[in-house]
Order: C-alpha cells, then structure tokens, then sequence
C-alpha cells in the first residue's frame, strides 16, 4: 500500500500507491478514458489523447498518468463523536473522477490522498453537528452534505465527487445494549397501547350494543303499550256503544210500552233491590242491613222509590231540555212543554203507587198461599 513515487526528483511517500510511468520510446499508444501530462525539458508541454502518440527522445518526459474513469477510494475507519457525546467508529467508500488532468497534476500534490484527508475530517465535523439517532436516522443526507462539501473544495484540483456513502458504523458496546433496551421498551410500549386501545375499542361497541339493545327493547315496550292503550280505548269505544245502543233501545221500549213497560222496570228493580239483600249472608261473615229489614212490603217500596226518583229526575232533565229548545219561540209552546213535563211528573208518581200497590197484593196472596 506505501511506496515512494516514481516521478522525477523523488516525492515523498504518498497514502495511495500509485503505477509506474511509461518510459519515452518515441512511439507510444494512449489507451482509451486515459491522459498522459508531456513535459518537454521539465516544463508542461501537452496532454496526449488515446491513441497514436510521438515523442521526442531525452527531450519529452510522460510526467502524469491519469484515469479519466469513476474511481472508488476507500476512505479508512476513524473516530468521530456525536452531538451527544457518543464514539463512533465509521468507514466508507467514495467515488471520484477526473475531469480536468492538468489541475489534477499540477494543483495538488496527490490528489487522492487529498481527497480522503477531506473526506474524513468533513464527515467528523458533519456528525459532530448530529445527536447519534439522527446520524441513524440521516445517513443519506449526511452523505449529501459530505458530497457537497468535498466539490466546493475540490473544485481547484480537477477532481468532482460524485458521490460519498458511509459503510458502517461502529458504537461502542454499551450503546449498543441501551438502544437494544430502548428498541424493546419501546416496542413494549407499541404493543400496550394497541392492546389498550383495542380494549377500549372492545369496551365501546358492547356498550353501543348494550344500548342499542336497550333503545329496542324500550321501543318495542313502547309500541306494546301504545297497541295495548289503543286496543283498550277501542274496547271502551265499542262497550260505551253496545251500552249506549242498549240504553237507547230500553228508553224506546219504555217509551213505546208506556205505563205497562214503566211497571216491569219497577217490578226488575225491586227484585234486584230484595236480591242484593239476599246475597249479604251469603259473601261475609258480617252484615249491615237497614232496620225494617223484617218488613217486606217497606223493603220493596223503598226500591219503588229509588226508581221514582230516578224518574222524577229524568223527567226534570227532559224539561229543562225542551225549555232550552224553546227559547226565542212564543210563550206558548213553552208554557205547553212545561205543563207537559209536569203531567209526566205525576203521571210516572200515580205509575209509582199503582206498582207498588200491585206487588204487595201479589207479595200477600204468596204468602197466604205458603
């Protein structure tokens, strides 16, 4: 790898070694992406292209040799310390090319020497600017910025970089087990979070679903009981009719039947009224009874006389109604309407005693028989 260069006057040892020159045998053959630096009597004479080339004997020396291709330098490990004060052992590689020989023969010494000495002082003082996970994290830009740098201050010498990549990179051991530590805490970390949150995610649907099942169930009872309300208003409805329909047809009958009907209702009404009294001894243990209990006769008149009254006040309800209808008509007809009302009045009480007179006849000739 060390040697001394073979130009004239002896140069010193250089970092890369270099090939031996070609000696002047008058006719010389330039091979191709190759430039040959000609000096005549010591002094730059030309460059010779690939191909044919004469020379003058003693007179013309082939001073340079120099590769016009992309050349790969292996730039050597070296120390470099981060923003954070962490020792890293880096080497990489970088690609250069020739593209002016005279500058890069005659503007520096050894060029590539000069380039690796560049290459590695400018990425120490790039990783100097960077904490050790951004010169994890940045490589690539690190790379750029060393590039950069190496062609604003290889520009004199005749040599562009083209490009410069990091080869690897060496932490020290216990760094190297702290971000393995910090790797799996961190990765820990990842997979608690996302248990907690599937957790969460598990915990919100069954009580989104629990909800949901309530709002049902809640709607359902809801239309339960407005079908239950609506069926019992429409029961109501009809029973109120079928009622109605009856007591409309018991009015016609008792208005067409007159005083016969008038005395059956009477008569329906008593024996009710006895029944009821009959079934008292019958259902508990105590029994409140009226205190003519024992008169028969009382009992059945005063059941005649509950529905006298329910008569009487029938008959005032259909007074006050025609005198109502009456109104803004002559005084006659109201006149008439109330002599009517109360003919029925009487008529329904004479009814009343004729009834009650007839059932206890009745009532004595059963018991005479028995």
């Amino acid at each position: 790898m060390f040697r001394s260069s073979s130009s004239l006057g002896g140069a010193p040892s250089t970092y890369f070694q270099r090939s031996s020159l070609p000696a002047n045998t008058i006719v010389k053959f330039v091979p191709q992406q190759t430039a040959w630096i000609v000096e005549r009597m010591g002094r730059f004479n030309r460059i010779l292209n690939p191909g044919l080339a004469i020379l003058v004997p003693v007179i013309d020396r082939i001073a340079y040799v120099k590769s016009l291709k992309e050349n790969a330098m292996e730039i050597p490990s070296q120390s470099a310390i981060t923003a954070d004060n962490v020792t890293l052992e880096l080497d990489g590689v970088l690609y250069t090319r020739v593209f002016d020989a005279f500058k890069a023969s005659y503007g520096v010494e050894d060029a590539d020497y000069a380039i690796s000495q560049l290459a590695q002082t400018t990425m120490r003082s790039e990783i100097g600017q960077l904490t050790l996970d951004h010169v994890l994290k940045e490589r690539a830009a690190l790379n750029t910025n060393i590039t950069q740098a190496i062609n604003e201050a290889a520009a004199d010498w005749g040599i562009r970089c083209l490009r410069y990549e990091i080869r690897d990179i060496h932490a020290p051991g216990p760094v190297v087990e702290a971000m393995h530590r910090q790797v799996t805490a961190e990765r820990s970390k990842r997979a608690e979070i996302l248990e907690s949150e599937g957790q969460r995610q598990s915990a919100i649907n069954i009580a989104e679903g629990r909800k949901q099942s309530v709002i049902l169930a809640s709607e359902a009872i809801k239309a339960e009981q407005i079908n239950s309300a609506s069926g019992e208003a429409e029961a109501i409805m009809l029973k109120a009719r079928a009622t109605a329909t009856g007591i409309d047809a018991v009015a016609r009958s008792i208005s067409e039947g007159k005083q016969a009907a008038q005395g059956a209702v009477s008569l329906s009404v008593a024996e009710k009224y006895v029944e009821a009294f009959g079934k008292l001894a019958k259902e508990g243990t105590s029994v409140v009874v009226p205190g003519n209990v024992g008169d028969i006769g009382g009992m059945i008149a005063t059941a005649l006389s509950v529905y006298g009254n329910v008569s009487k006040s029938q008959a005032q309800t259909m007074g006050q109604k025609i005198i109502t209808d009456g109104q803004g008509q002559n005084q006659g007809p109201q006149s008439a309407a109330i002599e009517a009302v109360a003919g029925g009045q009487d008529g329904a009480v004479d009814s009343k005693e004729q009834i009650a007179k007839s059932v206890l006849e009745s009532f004595d000739r059963t018991k005479a028989r028995h």
